[in-house]
């Protein structure tokens, strides 16, 4: 699923704070490589040539991901429990449990939109989290407003794509399993639609409060 706010509470210590911003550094440079290949191969060859282009680096970038759980479990970042693993889980499951097993699926363009989704999405999101943490999210407004705005765009995309990669992927994970397995990935499809919501609905509120902060202040600056 798209990736909700979950802005980053400043730790106390130098040690946190420096762990944060490498964690953030480096994985924004990792999807950087994900969007920069996916968008090569799109140009030159063609959506059918994304996954042997970048998939694999694509399936351990978002692996690595799921220390964000650990993350928000220690209380190291301030994201809700619930709604990290909600997200990392979804993504993993298309990585491993859709892509992994059913290859071909992911010769179909949406993959492709799916990953450009991903990868623009957490390029910002990442480089936001680095520069707040290391000078503060008022130093460089545009990073701010691509985080809490480029949403209305990537979010949708990128669920869709997901959603269309997990239907398609529903008979041949019926051959391959069972009936069992059309079932689990159609209750799968069925939480994407209330989870969709909560996570656009949750980053609205975050949108909101983060741009009414910068009006206020850039209101106190002119006066």
């Amino acid at each position: 699923m798209a990736r909700p706010s979950n802005p980053q509470r400043k730790p106390a210590s130098a040690l946190k704070t420096n762990y944060l911003v490498l964690y953030n550094v480096v994985s924004a440079f990792a999807w950087s490589v994900v969007l920069s290949s996916t968008v090569k191969a799109v140009t030159t060859r063609g959506p059918t040539h994304v996954l042997a282009e970048v998939g694999e680096w694509t399936k351990w970038t978002q692996t690595a991901a799921a220390l964000e759980i650990l993350h928000s479990l220690l209380g190291i970042v301030r994201a809700p429990v619930f709604t990290t693993i909600m997200q990392v889980s979804s993504r993993l499951l298309l990585v491993w449990g859709i892509v992994q097993p059913f290859p071909h699926v992911a010769l179909d363009p949406f993959y492709a939109s799916m990953l450009l989704a991903w990868s623009l999405t957490e390029v910002i999101r990442y480089s936001f989290f680095a520069v707040t943490l290391s000078v503060g999210s008022d130093a460089f407004y545009p990073i701010t407003w691509l985080r809490y705005n480029t949403f209305f765009v990537l979010y949708p995309v990128g669920i869709t794509s997901e959603c269309m990669l997990i239907y398609k992927a529903m008979e041949p994970a019926t051959k391959a399993y069972g009936p069992g397995a059309y079932y689990a990935l159609a209750g799968v499809l069925a939480v994407y639609v209330p989870g969709s919501y909560i996570l656009f609905t949750y980053m609205m509120k975050q949108r909101s409060k983060v741009m009414r902060s910068l009006k206020q202040k850039d209101g106190k600056a002119t006066q």
